[in-house]
């Protein structure tokens, strides 16, 4: 698996610590930035992420702003992306079996570090379930489709 990251200035603590985490389970991943805590503006970071996760580039995203929800909305912009904002370990689970989430975005200033992790590990590790779910995902991509967007 290979995941693309990135965070602006109020994600970037994050950000570092959820690096970490992905080294230790062995995760490959990209750094798309920021690299410090200046003030920066998420879509600089979320758009990149969200193009190269729809171009199969990477397999998943992860996004960290202060809130989660700025990176939720850029992302989402991007045809063929479903990013998805999580702060419990339930949506995390849901998001991936129901949903079938290929970007993650959390909020650096609503969760700590280990409920991050935990989102993340559940994130990562729980495959879509497929069945009723894929015919929702259909409706999302015929969608897209209708509008003209890929």
């Amino acid at each position: 698996m290979r995941v693309a990251i990135a965070a602006d200035h109020g994600g970037y603590k994050l950000k570092e610590e959820i690096k970490t985490l992905l080294e230790q389970m062995n995760i490959s991943y990209e750094d798309f930035g920021c690299e410090c805590e200046v003030s920066v503006d998420y879509p600089d970071y979320a758009l990149p992420v969200a193009e190269k996760v729809a171009a199969g580039e990477f397999d998943r995203g992860i996004l960290i702003c202060g809130t989660g929800i700025g990176m939720t909305i850029a992302a989402n912009k991007v045809p063929g992306v479903r990013c998805a904002l999580v702060h419990d370990t339930f949506s995390a689970r849901a998001t991936r079996e129901h949903n079938d989430s290929n970007i993650l975005a959390m909020g650096e200033r609503v969760i700590g570090p280990g409920l991050a992790f935990d989102i993340v590990k559940i994130w990562l590790e729980t495959e879509f379930s497929g069945g009723r779910h894929e015919r929702r995902i259909e409706k999302i991509k015929a969608a897209e489709a209708k509008l003209g967007v890929r």
